[in-house]
């Protein structure tokens, strides 16, 4: 096998590979002859139909397939001769060899980039930083007791904070438009969950009144038809109803599953709770301004056929997405939309493979079983969380992959010049 490489533009190659014509012509007769002993034919009996015959009628065809495992078994070969690191699958031509007696290809090909990292501690990352303070959990109790609230109904006019049920009817340069009419609609002052104006406009009306809102709608409305567009609505209250918490006794406390009632107790285990979201979330925060600033420091050209292979995988998960919240769509998405992330991905994922290399990380299995740990205590039964993900290797590969990622984190922190930034529970966690 003779091998010669031609550089393209960028990370492409042009690779000629030469090998004897009779490696091709016993491969196509291999496969004839294996074709011949089952194959039926009309005046033949199975298995005896003539070489000959099944050459001239299946002989082109035999020949691609034979050519394409001959390129199949040689490719990587040759390109490991060159020490070429092929980033993707080539695209094959077949040549007509100088040489008498041989046969050749030419496969054009991307290959890897060197990656290279700059000065790790030339830049600056941002180490967030928070805590749970007893305001925290002060506001989370209160959160919990509106959701438990009751209505009341009322007589004096509606407040913010109530909840009134109102009749409409809108209007878009007086005609109407589809949604833009209902009976008995719960509406809670103060929600924001209608167009801006339209609770406001309700603050004061008392049960029987009717109100003129001349409102607009937002440029981002959902629906395009009446993005911007100015309306008027006629609202009719039907009635007010004033929102009431509930008390935080022992009912209340037990509500929550904690059996002793005391509201200490529960406090103790939301703040539990409250402190396990803020660890995950300041470690996802933490890894994002890691990588910002790795990615910094590197420069290269990303391979195209990773690029591509990347917007497959993603519009793959959008779509499986989908189907899981109950949405199908036939629309395939361009590839435009998904190839600024690939390519942010891609490039990331060749950076941290070089990270692991240069600094010789290996995965910390007491990292890995740690963090089973702490997934499995956030449910009812810690130890059969545990065995299921020791038990089952791809479950267990998913925590070893965010075990290595976060390692590899670690490393980066060591190596950049670190500054906290202090962050508000609330604030952080809504972002």
């Amino acid at each position: 096998m003779q091998v010669s490489v031609d550089a393209g533009e960028g990370l492409e190659r042009r690779m000629t590979v030469e090998l004897p014509s009779g490696e091709l012509e016993n491969r196509i007769d291999k496969r004839l002859r294996d074709l011949s002993r089952n194959l039926r034919m009309d005046g033949f009996r199975p298995g005896k139909v003539p070489l000959s015959v099944i050459r001239k009628r299946f002989g082109e065809q035999v020949r691609q397939e034979a050519i394409g495992e001959l390129v199949e078994s040689t490719f990587f070969d040759a390109a490991k001769s060159q020490d070429l690191n092929p980033a993707g699958m080539p695209r094959i031509e077949l040549l007509d060899s100088p040489r008498e007696g041989f046969v050749a290809y030419q496969a054009v090909f991307e290959v890897m980039p060197e990656v290279e990292v700059g000065e790790l501690s030339s830049v600056t990352v941002k180490k967030p930083v928070a805590e749970v303070s007893e305001e925290d959990v002060d506001r989370m109790i209160e959160r919990l007791r509106e959701q438990r609230a009751t209505f009341n109904e009322v007589e004096r006019p509606a407040a913010d904070g109530d909840r009134v049920t109102v009749d409409f009817t809108g209007t878009v340069d007086g005609e109407t438009f589809d949604g833009g009419s209902a009976e008995d609609v719960p509406v809670l002052l103060g929600s924001h969950a209608m167009i801006d104006g339209f609770e406001e406009g309700l603050i004061g009306a008392r049960a029987g009144e009717t109100r003129s809102l001349d409102l607009e709608f937002p440029e981002d409305f959902h629906d395009a038809d009446l993005a911007g567009k100015a309306a008027h609505f006629e609202v009719t209250v039907k009635k007010v109803e004033e929102r009431v918490l509930p008390e935080t006794d022992a009912g209340f406390v037990q509500s929550f599953g904690v059996e002793d009632g005391e509201l200490a107790s529960l406090r103790a285990e939301i703040r539990a709770n409250m402190e396990r979201e803020l660890k995950q979330r300041l470690r996802a925060k933490k890894r994002e301004a890691i990588m910002e600033a790795l990615l910094s420091v590197v420069e290269f050209p990303v391979p195209t056929a990773l690029i591509k292979a990347e917007i497959g995988a993603m519009k793959e998960n959008m779509r499986q997405e989908m189907e899981q919240a109950g949405q199908r769509t036939s629309v395939d998405l361009p590839d435009d939309l998904f190839h600024e992330a690939a390519e942010r991905r891609v490039r990331l994922s060749l950076a941290l493979g070089k990270i692991v290399d240069q600094y010789e990380i290996t995965l910390d299995q007491e990292r890995v079983e740690a963090m089973i740990e702490e997934l499995a205590s956030s449910y009812e039964n810690p130890d059969e969380v545990i065995e299921f993900y020791r038990n089952d290797p791809e479950q267990r590969r998913q925590i070893e992959n965010a075990a290595l990622d976060e390692q590899v984190a670690d490393k980066l922190l060591e190596e950049m010049t670190v500054e906290e930034e202090r962050h508000e529970f609330d604030k952080l966690m809504k972002a």
